[in-house]
């Protein structure tokens, strides 16, 4: 497995070992031993989420407030999204920043988004299935949503030839300025 420490470093991308052959390839997906090596992380991982969404679906940007805050390790099983995280954390030197990346079935790469991190993605390819498992449980009374498309955070959404579709909790987020978070 490769491990790269994004432009804000408690963010990482996982490349994992594919082995291809004529029959198909094969990976793991998650090894507890492997991935606290290569990270030094110790996730103790009690959830798993599996959503399929269609082209120009916007899921975000969610965070759950603590003592149920969640860590993620996200990937996608089926098509392709671009992937993003912003920094939530007040103390943070890189508060209201955001990273991103394109996660796909293809090039099989997973983001490791922490506590503090609110997530979304955008499905860019006729449809996606996307996997992750959390370190909490979901708790809606916990959960929380930052506008996609708040100004100060200003993520660059490749939204060429795609009709956003959104969910109606997804279209009341709150600008990251009227926020409750870390």
């Amino acid at each position: 497995m490769k491990v790269t420490s994004l432009s804000i470093p408690d963010l990482l991308l996982i490349e994992p070992e594919v082995f291809e052959d004529s029959r198909g390839f094969f990976f793991e997906s998650f090894n507890q031993v492997g991935f606290e090596k290569a990270t030094n992380i110790s996730p103790i991982f009690v959830q798993e989420n599996h959503s399929k969404s269609t082209k120009g679906v916007l899921r975000g940007l969610h965070y759950q407030l603590p003592p149920m805050a969640q860590d993620k390790l996200v990937r996608v099983i089926q098509g392709e999204i671009f992937d993003i995280a912003v920094d939530i954390r007040l103390d943070s030197p890189t508060f209201g920043q955001w990273v991103s990346e394109i996660l796909s079935d293809k090039n099989k790469k997973q983001l490791w988004v922490p506590k503090g991190f609110a997530h979304g993605f955008l499905v860019v390819s006729e449809s996606a299935e996307v996997v992750y498992k959390t370190s909490d449980v979901y708790v809606p009374k916990c959960e929380r949503c930052i506008c996609w498309n708040d100004p100060k955070i200003a993520v660059d959404w490749p939204l060429d030839n795609i009709n956003l579709i959104l969910s109606d909790k997804d279209k009341k987020g709150v600008l990251l300025e009227n926020s409750e978070i870390f």
